[in-house]
């Protein structure tokens, strides 16, 4: 349907709608529950009258924002009776993303796991203002605080977040190097290779939501990483491959066995070696790991 045709409501919607589902994936780490909230959005939107409305993107943001915290704390409950650890949905994503390096670090594993640490109002004011950089008076009208609470917010929100982010921020590049090196460790069953390119601490976190075999807890230290794949590739019947792939803006691996996808692996890499592997598994949260998806800070 061409512009001409097309009424200003739905213009608009499809002008923001990269960015309407960036703020709701960031605010809750799930795409499914960020389309719902679009869905909730554009019924909202579709009822506004827009000659009273000044700023559409604003306008648009708010609403979203208010919908997504919604959601939050009813996701809230499900992840606590949620099967093992919870990791956020991943998605393919296009190369422009992992260009953009701020929106690259803010859609990372490790870092979406940093936000699930807030809470929900924390967690937007956090989002709005850091990775969308929008003004204290709009926020205030989407959580409904007033701006002074926000800022305070903003400040708890902040110093939370920057003492559990990785300390420094890595290229792609560089994580591409290191992945590639413990691709080719993992392939090649080198033990040694492992346990260099391995951080003496990391952690291994495994997301099978109860429907894929995955540890309950987190696997902390070299040795019973190493342990906990080796036994794991032991029971698994099947040929195992792995392959590079772009997820939420970061070099990742996509795993098969026998050419099905089992499952994508992030990492978090800090020195020179990787201190944390994600590994989501939950077939429930694989379904955008084929298809890119548009996000954008803009």
């Amino acid at each position: 349907m061409s512009d001409e045709t097309t009424d200003p409501a739905t213009q608009a919607f499809v002008a923001y709608r990269n960015l309407l589902f960036t703020v709701a994936y960031e605010m809750l780490g799930s795409a499914a529950d960020a389309e719902d909230v679009l869905q909730e959005v554009w019924l909202r939107w579709a009822n506004v009258d827009l000659d009273r409305v000044r700023d559409q993107r604003a306008y648009l943001v708010r609403i979203t924002t208010r919908q997504a915290l919604n959601r939050l704390r009813t996701m809230k409950r499900r992840k606590e009776a949620y099967v093992g650890p919870w990791l956020p949905e991943p998605l393919l994503t296009t190369p422009d993303v992992a260009e953009d390096t701020e929106l690259a670090e803010s859609l990372s594993m490790a870092f979406m796991l940093v936000l699930e640490t807030l809470s929900p109002t924390e967690r937007a004011v956090f989002v709005l203002r850091e990775a969308f950089d929008v003004g204290y008076d709009e926020i205030a009208a989407a959580v409904g605080k007033t701006p002074e609470a926000v800022r305070q917010i903003a400040h708890r929100a902040r110093q939370h977040v920057e003492a559990r982010r990785p300390r420094q921020v890595v290229s792609p590049g560089e994580t591409q190097a290191v992945l590639e090196s413990f691709q080719q460790a993992l392939n090649t069953m080198d033990l040694q290779k492992l346990l260099t390119v391995l951080a003496p601490d990391v952690v291994l976190v495994g997301d099978g939501g109860g429907l894929r075999q995955a540890a309950l807890r987190p696997i902390i230290g070299v040795d019973r990483v190493i342990r906990f794949y080796l036994g794991n590739v032991g029971r698994t019947e099947g040929v195992i491959t792995s392959e590079p792939t772009l997820v939420n803006g970061n070099p990742a691996l996509m795993v098969r066995i026998d050419g099905v996808i089992d499952g994508v692996m992030a990492v978090r890499v800090e020195d020179g070696r990787i201190s944390g592997l994600y590994y989501v598994r939950n077939p429930e949260k694989l379904t955008r790991v084929e298809v890119e998806t548009a996000l954008t800070l803009r």
